[in-house]
């Protein structure tokens, strides 16, 4: 057995059930929860990131939600390092850190290191990418990236449009591929924690059903009232982070058009399901090329997780 220090990593597509079998750990043993929720952290947007309520935190505390407001920049690296900080904060009180979320960008920084060379995002310049892909088309995206880097046209498909954007990117802030200088990053040096990877996959027809209902209860209990106060309390630009994250997209796009129509409204709720489904697609697929993950397709007892857990490091 590792003498590392246990880290559990509890992942899943968005509406999986990952927070509730979280909470349930907490109350059954000596835990604390991290989130791992890149929209999780933003003061304020609460309803359409399905965040814990102020009495569930109370009950079941979480690290890192509402650190930042919504004009704020949250990057992966500084995921990994407020997370590391807490971690080692977690093991010196000699409990065990369970960090639950859906954000995969920030779970493989954690558990496979970030590219130091690497530029910081330019939001401006990123906008400018989607700009292109939005007027022209995303293949005229895609062939301009091979154009400068030809093995990342062969990595990439035209749908890989995040992965696109990103290459692109830095290679207008560098002037060099991004290949080339991954190509070029320091051999990555073993991890200290022992991490064990824990992921809820329920079957998609299932999934999809669960976020249908999720969308619906977020319309219901005034969506789109707090997607108006944030833009009206913050001046909320599109190509913010925070204005970016799935379902506010597609709201401050209808709030800002002067059709306020309900066939509007129910074309906006329809591309927010449309973008909620292609997000639990991309968190599947990444979760597949996942080594070393205990995946579960339903929701599994909170017995069986304590007991599993005990087999893993006692």
């Amino acid at each position: 057995m590792s003498n590392q220090l246990p880290v559990i990593n509890l992942m899943g597509p968005t509406a999986s059930g990952k927070t509730a079998l979280a909470c349930e750990l907490y109350e059954q043993g000596n835990y604390e929860l991290i989130s791992v929720d890149s929209a999780l952290v933003y003061q304020e947007m609460d309803i359409g990131t399905a965040k814990p309520t102020k009495a569930e935190q109370e009950r079941y505390p979480h690290h890192l939600i509402d650190i930042i407001t919504p004009l704020e920049v949250y990057s992966a690296a500084e995921f990994v390092e407020d997370a590391s900080r807490l971690i080692d904060d977690i093991h010196a009180k000699g409990k065990t850190p369970i960090l639950v979320g859906g954000t995969m960008l920030y779970f493989k920084a954690l558990l496979e290191g970030l590219s130091s060379n690497l530029p910081s995002a330019d939001y401006e310049i990123r906008a400018a990418i989607e700009l292109k892909g939005e007027t022209e088309g995303w293949q005229a995206v895609y062939d301009e990236l091979k154009s400068v880097d030809t093995l990342a046209g062969e990595k990439f498909k035209v749908s890989d449009k995040q992965r696109i954007i990103r290459a692109l990117e830095v290679y207008k802030i560098t002037g060099r591929p991004i290949t080339q200088l991954q190509a070029e990053q320091p051999k990555k040096q073993p991890y200290r924690y022992n991490f064990h990877n824990y992921a809820l996959v329920p079957d998609r027809v299932e999934l999809h059903k669960r976020i249908e209902l999720r969308l619906e209860k977020m319309w219901e209990i005034g969506f789109l009232n707090e997607v108006e106060y944030l833009m009206k309390k913050y001046d909320l630009d599109e190509n913010l982070p925070s204005a970016r994250s799935v379902g506010y997209r597609q709201a401050i796009d209808f709030l800002k058009n002067s059709d306020l129509s309900q066939e509007k409204m129910q074309e906006m709720k329809d591309k927010a399901l449309f973008a909620t489904r292609q997000l639990a697609k991309r968190q599947y697929t990444w979760l597949r090329s996942l080594q070393e993950l205990h995946s579960f397709q339903t929701y599994f007892t909170i017995k069986q997780a304590q007991e599993d857990l005990r087999n893993l490091y006692g």
